[in-house]
Parts: structure tokens; sequence; C-alpha cells
């Protein structure tokens, strides 16, 4: 994962689209419908399409849509909310298929959400993270992210339906023909890059039927709307295959679950504020910070970055996913590890999100988490070079290396704790994410599960 070589380079774009210009290219792109999408606060993509003729009402932002039906977002009696465009995230969609090219071209637009009256609404997951980097930008900083999202392409009935039989059996960087999903990696791919997505590499990971899609760097906002983007492309290629794509961190048990690695990195005038050749491990004081701050608050944003029930059944011993909350130089058994190259590619590369989670907010945590680190100067304990795995408890206890949460009730809990996230997050996303996951978790607890049965059916 490349880290940013100078903000010089992301200075040389094509001028800011406006809405002329956007309507003289959907007239040129014969395109006929617009989605104007947004995200809900659990990470669930949402849209509301419009014809050609709605086109210029939605430019100026005003489409209107029921905020009531969307989770988390508000009650009926209150459920009017507008759909207000951020330009520069216009792109056509490619044609996914011959049938689909008939019907005309798609167009998106990626959406803030706002009350009637033009205020932002306080539970819009996008605003959340354009808070936190507003927050940045005044403490002189911009943050970059690079991802590394992981999926299981998983064989459909002939009735079409999902289930959990993989498309291969290949492992980590297989070629064609073990690995049975080069093809469609490609594909993905080839749609993304039309779109304008910047890819690195894409490779097979290494549980049957697992793929990974790298991102370049990009500013944070950026990176968490083509995080949003890229889920739904990866689903629809894989559909035309007649396969189906799924972002469940652990669909299947005694094989890697699926992450999504972020490398994080801050820069401030144009350079690498985490590089420093003159400090250990060529790390500034900055970088430092920033890491404490992620390690102080890791146990409060894994319900952000790690939300679903299934998340924890990855963060477990023995799949590379990190349990322990530790930083190093060279493995990676440990929560944050910090890659070799240094000077403008010095970054964090945060181990513990999977893609399940809402981009938006995850990235807010993150960044929230960090810029904490820097503002109160905090000190993380020594990097650990050795596999953390393989340490006592009391090697653990002498190091300060604690766990992250073993549940999603767990990691709720400790969510409710931490001031800095909560503040972070702001009230309307902290209450009503809180409660969706309490309800989750609450009816997970009294499901009874087919382990329980094969186990004590007979005995009890």
């Amino acid at each position: 994962m490349t880290s940013p070589d100078s903000k010089k380079k992301l200075a040389n774009k094509v001028p800011a689209p406006n809405k002329q210009s956007i309507l003289d290219e959907l007239q040129r792109g014969e395109v006929k419908f617009l989605r104007l999408q947004f995200t809900d606060i659990l990470g669930a993509t949402k849209n509301v399409e419009v014809p050609r003729s709605q086109f210029e009402k939605a430019l100026s932002g005003d489409v209107t849509f029921d905020g009531s039906a969307v989770e988390g977002f508000t009650r009926v009696e209150e459920s009017d909310m507008l759909l207000r465009p951020d330009l520069s995230t216009f792109l056509i969609y490619p044609q996914f298929s011959r049938e689909e090219g008939e019907r005309g071209r798609v167009a998106r637009l990626i959406c803030d959400v706002t009350l009637p009256d033009g205020t932002p609404f306080g539970g819009d997951p996008r605003r959340v993270l354009a808070r936190q980097i507003e927050r940045a930008r005044q403490l002189g900083f911009e943050m970059f992210v690079g991802t590394e999202p992981e999926f299981f392409l998983f064989e459909r009935t002939p009735g079409g339906v999902g289930s959990t039989v993989t498309h291969d059996k290949a492992g980590y960087f297989d070629l064609a023909p073990i690995d049975k999903g080069e093809r469609i990696r490609r594909e993905i791919v080839n749609k993304l890059l039309e779109m304008g997505f910047d890819i690195e590499a894409a490779h097979h990971e290494v549980a049957p039927g697992q793929h990974e899609i790298d991102f370049r760097y990009a500013p944070a906002l950026e990176t968490a709307d083509r995080i949003a983007t890229f889920k739904f492309v990866v689903k629809r290629v894989a559909l035309e295959y007649g396969l189906l794509a799924s972002f469940l961190p652990k669909p299947l048990e005694n094989v890697n679950g699926s992450g999504m690695h972020c490398h994080l990195s801050l820069f401030k005038g144009g350079q690498n504020a985490f590089t420093d050749p003159e400090h250990e491990y060529g790390l500034s004081q900055t970088a430092l910070h920033f890491i404490a701050g992620l390690l102080d608050h890791a146990e409060g944003i894994a319900a952000i970055t790690n939300p679903l029930v299934n998340s924890y059944k990855r963060l477990v011993p023995g799949f590379e996913a990190p349990v322990n909350i530790a930083w190093s130089t060279s493995n990676r058994s440990a929560l944050i590890r910090i890659p070799a190259k240094r000077g403008n590619s010095t970054r964090a590369e945060v181990r513990m999100p999977d893609p399940s989670c809402n981009p938006y907010l995850a990235l807010a945590a993150m960044l929230a988490a960090g810029l904490d680190g820097i503002e109160q100067r905090l000190e993380p304990p020594p990097a650990i070079q050795r596999n953390i795995f393989k340490m006592t408890v009391r090697e653990k206890r002498h190091h300060r290396v604690k766990e992250l949460p073993a549940d999603l009730r767990e990691a709720v809990d400790e969510l409710e704790k931490d001031e800095v996230i909560a503040r972070a997050l702001g009230e309307h996303v902290m209450d009503h994410f809180v409660a969706a996951k309490r309800a989750e978790w609450r009816q997970y607890s009294a499901t009874v599960h087919q382990w329980e049965l094969d186990r004590y059916l007979d005995l009890i």
C-alpha cells in the first residue's frame, strides 16, 4: 500500500465539476437515471433514483426523502429530509450487462443529508467524518487513507439463493486455474478503473473463495465514498457471474476471516507528518502520539470498526486477525503495524477493521482517536517485535498488552465508556447506533444455534 508521495500530485486534477458541467456530461453520456447515494448509520448504502426530467432539481439539492424509513435517521413526525449532492463525487456507472445498457445509463452522486431548512443532519455518517476532517484541518493536518478490503465469492443454488460453498479451493496469491476468481477480480477492477478509482493490486487471499482489492491512498472522505461504492460494484459484478459476493467478516469457520486493513497517515504543509529520520523507527512525535491515541481508544472504537456479532468470530487467535492492543514495526500479530517504507510513505496500518463497518464512522472514529493522542500528547508503550500470539499472560501484562473486546456486547459497553469517541460520533449517531447494536446482541443471545443442539441435545 503506497502512501502519498506529495500533496502536489493530488492538486493536479481537472477543474471541480459544477451543475452545468454535470448536466452537459449527463447529456453527452446519454444518461437516463441519476442515483443520489447516501449511507445509513449501520453502513447500508441507500439511494433515491431520479429520471432525466428531474436532473436539475436533483443537482440543486431539492430532492426530499422519508428519513423515518431509514435505519437510525428520524421519527415519522419529523421525516422529511433533503439530499444535497457533493458534485465532486459525480460519476457515470459502467454497464454491468447488455440488458442494463438497453435500459439506459446510470450516473451517481454521493449526497449529504440535511434537514428541510438546510441544516446538516446530525445522523448523517458522512457528516460525522467531515467534522473530524475539519478538526484535523484546524490542527494543520489532513488524513490520507489506503484500504485493503477483503471479501468472499460463494456459489448460488440453482434457484439463485446464496450459499457458503466457495467458488474455488485456492489460497494466498494463487493463479488460475486454481484461482477461479481471477476473471471476476479483473472484471471488478476494470469497472472500478472506468469509474476513476485508483487501484493498486488485486489477488486471491488465504481462504478458499476469498479475495482482496487494494485502494491507493486518498483523502479520508474520498476513501470512505469509494468503499461504499466498491461494495456495490463487487456485488453487482459477482451477480453477473452467478455468484454471491459477501463482506461478512467470518462466513466460514476454521479459515481466515475478511478484514479491511486501513493505512493511515497525516500530512501537514504538503509533507508527511509521521516521518522523522532522526527519531527511533523513523517516526515523528506526531506519529507516536497518533499511535498512542489509537491504542488508547482501541476498545472504544471496536464496535464501530467491527460492528457485527460475526465480527468477533474473526478477531480470535490463529487466523491472522489482531486480538491484542499493541503496535509493532515488524510483525502482523499487533493491532497496529508500521510498514517498512519511510519518508512520504510512512503510515500506520490499523488491522482490526472489517469490511462490514460503516466506512464513514470507522474512519471518523480512528481519526478522532489519533487526534486525541496528539492533543493529549499521549505516549505509546514500547513497540513489540515478537509474535504476541505466543506470549504468555504474564509477558503480555509486563508489556502492557490488553485485548480487544471479545464480543459485540463487550464492545458496545466499551464504546459507551469512551467519551472521546462518543463525542466524535455525536449524540444522534451514538444513541441510535448503540440501541441498534444492543437489540442485535439481544436477538443473537436469544437464538438457539445449531452448535448448541449438536453439543448438548443428546447429552442433557
